[in-house]
């Protein structure tokens, strides 16, 4: 098909997505703010101005919705990881980068984070499921890595300085609440960065 035969979306469209991303957006906001079971379908639709009846327009419930910023975060996290290995050669440059955009991740989606730590078993079985496997992959993309940097280290070990590494990206965001916005998050960013490469290299 030639280019100029793909269909462009039709406003409609646009703005049903632009719907279900701003209830993402504030779903994910008020669960990590409040848990999951505390939020209400009516608090979900009045966070982006519709009745609570409304969502079932966009997600088949709040499960559902859960599952769309959980598993979604998920993948982002492996699409970006793949595709920043893809740009570098040397192990070096690829773990640089690994940890520049994980903590970028954490900077921006600390919500999601909290929201994954919190509620994880709340997702329907399969979304689950697709989480861990996600994960895992992007686990073994890091362990990779760092084979590459340290042959004589057993996987496990490797595996061990990755999830470590996670938890310190992770849970920093939520204690420098008072620094976040720039130039906050570049300096927290930078200290991030600083502190993960020492770790996965010691």
């Amino acid at each position: 098909m030639a280019d100029n035969d793909v269909e462009t979306p039709t406003a409609r469209e646009r703005a049903k997505t632009e719907r279900q991303d701003a209830l993402v957006r504030a779903a994910s906001a008020l669960f990590a703010r409040k848990g999951f079971a505390a939020v209400s379908i009516e608090e979900l639709g009045a966070a982006v101005g519709v009745s609570g009846p409304a969502l079932y327009r966009h997600f088949a419930g709040k499960q559902a919705l859960l599952g769309e910023i959980l598993v979604g975060a998920s993948e982002r996290l492996l699409e970006g990881g793949r595709t920043v290995i893809a740009a570098h050669d040397d192990p070096g440059d690829q773990l640089d980068a690994l940890v520049r955009f994980h903590v970028a991740f954490a900077l921006a989606d600390a919500d999601v984070i909290r929201v994954q730590d919190r509620d994880l078993e709340n997702l329907h079985d399969p979304d689950r499921h697709r989480v861990r496997r996600l994960q895992r992959e992007y686990v073994e993309l890091w362990t990779r890595v760092l084979q590459h940097r340290h042959p004589d280290v057993p996987a496990t070990h490797l595996r061990v300085r990755a999830h470590a590494v996670f938890g310190l990206i992770n849970s920093t965001p939520h204690s420098v609440r008072g620094l976040r916005g720039a130039p906050g998050d570049q300096t927290v960013g930078a200290i991030l960065h600083d502190l993960a490469l020492r770790a996965l290299d010691a």
